[in-house]
């Protein structure tokens, strides 16, 4: 009889801690700090929602924002070096970082991708929203996540080899982004840079979430980043890729003609719902569920399935 109760009390447990995971396997992520930076001079999630409650519209011409765009412009996709993009949506200042509050000296941040630098700073404006000072986050398992698609800026400087060393490495490949910002806040959870293009920082959230609810990470930051810096890249989207004549996407309405690029850099905090009601913590939204797949064979590689993302919502 004894044997048998405790056979019972094992088996209760067992089937507790099951259930436990089952329960955190699904368990809703909270989004618990945001820091924004976007075109039209977006710094802060509430402008951010004011210009979407405005119906802004942050596209402008290019003029000589980035480039000489008057001397790679032509009107013909197909011209040789040139470009038919007259608009995007451009983030401003992207020069500026403040190197010494992150104790990088001059010589090592003119070496690295604004990319990196505006994202460290980002991040840091998120956890600061999440209300989380930066002492707290030292030597914590926080995770990091970054879809980074590019860098223009990488290019820029191997095209000139006498002004390239490590700093230029380090500071512009984007294997490094997700791990500049654990090391600069000294964060020790998993931290990686994602590359699946147009999809890369969804895939960044989508594998936080699963960090999360795995138990890997008790907390995560989550971002995307990408800026326009050469026109090189824009040549080549030109080439095939559907860029729009007039700036405007207009989308799921007959008379689209193609997409625009845009620039930005967006990081989210990220912790289990039930921590985040624990902790206090304003909770932004609620993530309930995240999904990844692929096309596979389709009608082209980089032309997209609707078969494909139905499958992947549902």
């Amino acid at each position: 009889a004894e044997a048998l109760r405790t056979a019972l009390a094992t088996v209760r447990s067992l089937r507790s801690r099951v259930e436990e995971l089952n329960r955190k396997q699904g368990e809703p992520v909270a989004v618990t700090g945001i820091g924004v930076r976007l075109p039209g001079g977006i710094g802060s999630p509430t402008e951010l929602d004011e210009a979407l409650a405005q119906g802004s519209d942050m596209v402008g011409e290019l003029g000589r924002v980035r480039w000489d765009h008057d001397a790679l412009h032509d009107p013909d996709p197909e011209a040789v070096g040139r470009t038919h993009m007259r608009h995007a949506a451009l983030v401003d200042d992207v020069d500026r970082f403040d190197a010494r509050f992150f104790g990088i000296s001059p010589r090592e941040a003119a070496h690295i991708d604004p990319q990196q630098r505006l994202l460290l700073e980002v991040a840091w404006e998120a956890f600061e929203d999440a209300g989380v000072p930066a002492e707290r986050l030292a030597g914590s398992g926080t995770g990091v996540y970054v879809g980074a698609n590019s860098s223009d800026y990488l290019s820029m400087q191997l095209a000139r080899p006498e002004t390239v060393d490590l700093y230029s490495v380090v500071g512009g490949t984007n294997c490094i982004i997700a791990n500049r910002l654990s090391y600069q806040l000294d964060l020790r959870g998993p931290s990686m840079a994602v590359d699946t293009a147009c999809s890369s920082s969804l895939v960044a959230v989508h594998l936080a979430v699963q960090s999360l609810r795995s138990g890997e990470c008790d907390a995560a930051v989550a971002a995307g980043v990408n800026l326009l810096l050469s026109p090189a890249s824009s040549v080549a989207h030109s080439k095939g890729l559907p860029l729009s004549p007039d700036g405007r996407c207009k989308t799921f309405d007959a008379a689209a003609d193609g997409y625009v690029r845009g620039e930005g850099v967006v990081a989210v905090v990220l912790k289990r719902l039930s921590d985040a009601i624990s902790d206090g913590d304003r909770v932004y939204a609620v993530i309930r569920g995240t999904a990844v797949n692929q096309d596979g064979r389709t009608n082209g590689l980089t032309a997209p399935s609707g078969r494909a993302q139905r499958e992947c919502i549902t």
